[in-house]
């Protein structure tokens, strides 16, 4: 009797003290996603932003489990380069509501919205993963407000005539991952005990890369992670990230006129790479850089990436300033 009441004893304070970790841990990611952000009212309704640097403007447009915080993380080193970098909350995250219509396409709009109400003529747009689709439509919908585009492992569309890099995420998995992106408690508790495998199939990264990837690599991965809860609060956007992901149809790429980056790795799990490729070939002018790893997080290409865009940007400049 005595060793069954000790035993209870040991499980309830072992709850507690997970509790209290989780609550502490929850706290602490809710105010840091609110942290250096706005939102603002446009004529497309709220947005939320975070801006910082100054320069050319570029506007950050975040993948799937993102926010403002996301695209921030990732572009800041930009604002030491003479860029200023725009990054906003999509459709469904953190403090954007999500309106009726949240397709690409009202998504593009909405950014050119932003736009206006930061007073920004033009600007370059950068589409993350799944922020990919309302950046090309930006790009289409509204070719003199786009000064360049770049997009990193994109979502994009790819027609069943071109082979895929990767096996396509089945229904099943796709629920499993909601379940677990709908839940701050078990995104938490994954953090804590099962990180390869979150990094394996919720960032379609394989693992290994960060054994030798540099501390500074790590350190990335490491904030990316972090920044992801809460994800209650991002719940509805990731939901329709999935629906989009494999509604995906063609898109009237000739059409885009602003200089154009795409960057992806084969071994992306998400199956980046044939998409960007195919749609690098189909935008006049376009670049396209293919690395074999790095996974959907580009491990070890960080710099590389970085240095493109830079080089992008520049181009674009001095275009819009020659007569």
């Amino acid at each position: 009797m005595r060793v069954l009441l000790l035993t209870l004893l040991v499980a309830v304070l072992a709850l507690a003290w997970v509790r209290s970790r989780f609550e502490h841990d929850l706290a602490q990611a809710a105010s840091r996603a609110g942290e250096g952000s706005e939102v603002l009212q446009t004529a497309c309704g709220p947005v939320e932003v975070q801006v910082a640097g100054e320069g050319q403007p570029l506007l950050v447009i975040h993948g799937s489990g993102g926010g403002h915080d996301q695209g921030m993380a990732w572009a800041r080193p930009l604002t030491r380069q003479g860029v200023r970098v725009v990054a906003m909350s999509r459709f469904g995250y953190l403090r954007t509501p999500r309106p009726a219509d949240a397709s690409p396409e009202a998504q593009a709009d909405a950014h050119v919205c932003l736009m206006d109400a930061l007073g920004i003529e033009r600007a370059a747009i950068m589409g993350v993963s799944a922020g990919g689709p309302s950046a090309l439509q930006a790009a289409i919908r509204h070719p003199q407000r786009v000064s360049a585009l770049v997009l990193v492992v994109p979502i994009t569309y790819r027609p069943p005539s071109v082979p895929g890099s990767a096996p396509p995420v089945s229904d099943e998995k796709d629920n499993w991952l909601l379940r677990l992106l709908g839940s701050d408690f078990l995104f938490w508790t994954a953090q804590k005990l099962a990180r390869d495998a979150l990094i394996r199939h919720v960032l379609a990264t394989p693992p290994e890369h960060l054994q030798s990837a540099t501390a500074s690599e790590k350190a990335r991965v490491d904030e990316l992670i972090r920044r992801i809860l809460p994800v209650s609060a991002r719940a509805a956007g990731l939901i329709d990230d999935t629906r989009l992901g494999k509604g995906l149809g063609p898109y009237p790429l000739d059409r885009i006129t602003a200089p154009t980056l795409l960057v992806s790795a084969r071994d992306d799990g998400f199956g980046t790479y044939a998409g960007a490729e195919y749609t690098a070939s189909r935008i006049p002018g376009a670049r396209f850089i293919g690395f074999d790893e790095g996974g959907h997080l580009l491990v070890g290409h960080d710099e590389a990436v970085q240095s493109a865009v830079l080089e992008l940007l520049a181009r674009a400049s001095a275009g819009a300033s020659a007569p």
